[in-house]
Order: C-alpha cells, then structure tokens, then sequence
C-alpha cells in the first residue's frame, strides 16, 4: 500500500497551544506535529508515534506549554495519514472489491 499522508496547517494564540497538541494526539491519525513560531522558524517537531505512550506525554505537553511563553502565536503544522491508510480501505468510499457497474 502506497505511503499516503497529508499536511494541516492551523494557527493558535499561545494560550491555545498545549491545548491543541493534546487534541491532535489524541486524534489518532495524526503522523507528526510540527509547533513554529509566526515567522516560521521552527520550535519543536513530534512524532505522535512517540508522544502517545504515556509517559512521555506529561513532559512533551509541559514543553508545549514553556513553548507558548516565548511567543504570541504559532502554526502547527500537522501531518495525517490519509482516510486510505487510516482505515486500510479506499479514500473515495467506494467498495474495493467490486468494478464499477457492479462487474458486469
């Protein structure tokens, strides 16, 4: 199966960050968090892979936390597994087994 994601960019005021990185962890299809800064210097990029045992959560969001001091507001940049590699089935919703026209 091909290697298929997609990057998400959202931007959050400072007081919004921690808060927001936690969500996206708890997402579930979310590959890689990347928090920069509004000049796009980049701060700290985090495999989800990593950060969803617990305990390396508490300390990554403590961080993210420190994080939102040093500045007004950031982009995180989010990078997805597609909905195909998410569920293991096509993106389009249509069933994989069948042609269209119902194999006739």
């Amino acid at each position: 199966m091909p290697f298929k994601t997609f990057v998400e960019e959202i931007r959050v005021l400072a007081h919004e960050l921690p808060g927001k990185v936690r969500e996206l962890i708890h997402e579930g299809n979310v590959r890689r968090i990347i928090i920069k800064d509004e000049k796009g210097h980049t701060f700290v990029e985090i495999p989800v892979t990593v950060a969803a045992a617990g305990a390396v959560l508490a300390p990554l969001l403590a961080v993210v936390g420190a994080l939102a001091a040093m500045a007004a507001k950031f982009t995180v940049v989010v990078e997805k597994a597609s909905e195909e590699e998410a569920s293991g089935g096509p993106a389009n919703g249509s069933p994989a087994s069948e042609p269209p026209g119902g194999g006739i």
